[in-house]
């Protein structure tokens, strides 16, 4: 099979098209082909040795999410069968690139995988299971400050994959959600059900104060100014200290695979109730300069790879 390996830490340089052995299920396995993969921020992280848990040695695989075929079960595997369409999440903080989806075919475990509906198409499928948990694990966790149902939030990066999901959830739970857009962006952040779409050059200080904040840029300090005194700010990636005289919960979200979740919410999809959105599809062998547009920055939507 062709996969595209990170050759050595840097940027979209170092990726190589590279013959590789076909993978074989192990027990508790199943043999996805690859029918798209998305292009995350994580990847390029990965590529340049900048993920929260250390560099990864090269050569390893990038890629989370796939979308695809079951073409090989393990003999203990009952979950799946041969030709099942599946959607799921290579957890890749565990498996740092062996595998990861950048690649004609995944040996998979069956957890990391859920169904995939029949009106759902394998593109827009892979663009889910990374951003869409992400997004609603880190607005549990900002409710976890005992926010009121009717409360105002803020969420960062409204335009983007993460923030996009987090504002239709929060939408969704009754929140008044302030929600923050791209230059560009401003009617697809509004149809997403935000109450208030924030501009990106706006100085978030004079937005507030507000209950919560979920910074999925994120921005740090300037989206901490937003904050109300004891509310809770939620971010991404770790972000400098809030100053403790204002009694602001600061947590951190990380990423957690939950394979019910994962069924629940690309169900969500399948029925219209998320939305989600491609800027582009690429071949799977020009994985370097997708990774070169992304960033660049000014994506509307996720770049899509499509192996084959």
């Amino acid at each position: 099979m062709l996969g595209v390996i990170a050759a050595a830490l840097g940027g979209p340089e170092v990726l190589r098209v590279t013959e590789l052995p076909d993978p074989q299920a192990q027990p508790g396995q199943v043999v996805v082909r690859v029918r798209a993969v998305c292009v995350h921020p994580a990847d390029l992280a990965a590529t340049t040795g900048e993920i929260p848990t250390g560099p990864v040695l090269p050569p390893f695989l990038p890629g989370w999410d796939i979308a695809g075929e079951v073409v090989s079960v393990a003999p203990d595997t009952a979950d799946f069968r041969v030709g099942d369409r599946v959607v799921g999440m290579i957890p890749w903080f565990v498996t740092r690139g062996a595998p990861g989806g950048y690649a004609e075919l995944v040996a998979a475990d069956a957890e990391w995988l859920v169904p995939l509906p029949d009106e759902m198409d394998f593109v827009s499928a892979s663009t889910l299971p990374l951003n869409v948990q992400t997004a609603h694990q880190a607005l549990k966790l900002l409710s976890l400050g005992w926010l009121p149902a009717d409360a105002s939030i803020l969420v960062t990066g409204a335009s983007g994959g993460v923030g996009g999901f987090a504002t239709q959830l929060a939408v969704q739970r009754g929140y008044r959600v302030l929600a923050q857009a791209a230059h560009g962006d401003e009617e697809w952040v509004r149809g997403l059900g935000a109450d208030e779409v924030i501009s990106r050059a706006a100085d978030l200080a004079g937005v507030g104060p507000v209950a919560g904040v979920l910074d999925a840029v994120p921005l740090g300090d300037a989206a901490a100014a937003a904050v109300d005194d004891g509310g809770v700010v939620v971010t991404t990636r770790p972000t400098p200290p809030i100053d403790q005289a204002r009694g602001v919960r600061q947590d951190l979200q990380i990423i957690r695979l939950d394979r019910a979740l994962l069924a629940e919410l690309v169900g969500q999809v399948a029925a219209g109730k998320l939305r989600t959105r491609v800027a582009d599809t690429m071949p799977l062998t020009e994985a370097a300069e997708a990774h070169r547009r992304v960033e660049a920055h000014g994506l509307r939507g996720k770049i899509v790879l499509i192996p084959g």
